[in-house]
């Protein structure tokens, strides 16, 4: 082990701290205050963990985690893009791809090809542990609007029809998991928690 490849690791592990700081619109279900990127990725990370028998093909549950630990990184610098936010959209990837550039390149070349390799296919989703993934990652949030009675999606005036458009993706990875988000969908639409259109 070199000196600089160590300096290297640990000006990434202390970059990291920084995903603490970027906030969501998810709010957590005891006060209701926004997570933050780094408790989403723990908690997609032990969903997965929990979960994986779900998938709609087997994967290597080690590298869902991975992706799921790894996956939101970039929004050291690109910030979280609401789901919602058509706008935030037009320009994410972009936004993205230079953060990945910068943040990967931290550290020492073999490390930083690798996260950037399982960040990679997070994005494309061309793989069923990338696909499980992505559903993983999908299905938190909506479970978080449906345990606050709604309360993110009523502040940003979501509707279901964009609801299930967004999420439907969740089916790719997990059609299960899928089935039970559109039950949880639907009642939350009965009890008034989410507007038709």
């Amino acid at each position: 082990m070199t000196e600089d490849r160590l300096s290297r690791q640990i000006a990434f592990v202390l970059e990291l701290d920084a995903l603490k700081q970027v906030l969501r619109q998810t709010l957590l279900l005891a006060d209701r205050r926004q997570e933050n990127d780094a408790e989403h990725s723990w908690h997609i990370a032990m969903m997965a963990l929990l979960l994986a028998e779900h998938a709609a093909e087997p994967v290597d549950v080690g590298r869902v985690v991975k992706m799921l630990l790894i996956h939101d990184i970039v929004e050291i610098d690109a910030g979280d893009t609401f789901i919602y936010d058509e706008a935030g959209h037009a320009d994410k990837e972009a936004r993205e791809q230079a953060a990945a550039d910068r943040l990967f390149g931290l550290l020492p070349a073999d490390q930083g090809a690798e996260l950037r390799a399982l960040w990679d296919e997070f994005e494309a989703r061309a793989t069923p542990e990338a696909r499980f993934a992505a559903s993983i990652d999908r299905l938190q949030p909506l479970l978080h609007n449906v345990h606050t009675e709604g309360a993110a999606w009523r502040r940003h005036g979501v509707t279901a029809d964009r609801v299930l458009a967004r999420n439907a993706m969740i089916g790719d990875g997990a059609p299960v998991l899928w089935d039970y988000a559109r039950r949880l969908i639907e009642q939350a639409t009965d009890a008034g928690h989410l507007p038709l259109k």
